[in-house]
């Protein structure tokens, strides 16, 4: 069974990667999607 919470936050890891990939500095990303730089790497 696939809750909600899971669906969100997988598609706020693609969401995240994909705007590093394009380019978004990680601090920045970091400090949007209120986690630390450590979780973002």
């Amino acid at each position: 069974m696939v809750f909600w919470s899971e669906c969100l936050v997988t598609k706020a890891h693609r969401l995240f990667a994909a705007r590093l990939t394009e380019g978004e500095a990680m601090s920045d990303l970091c400090r949007e999607f209120d986690i630390s730089r450590k979780t973002g790497t």
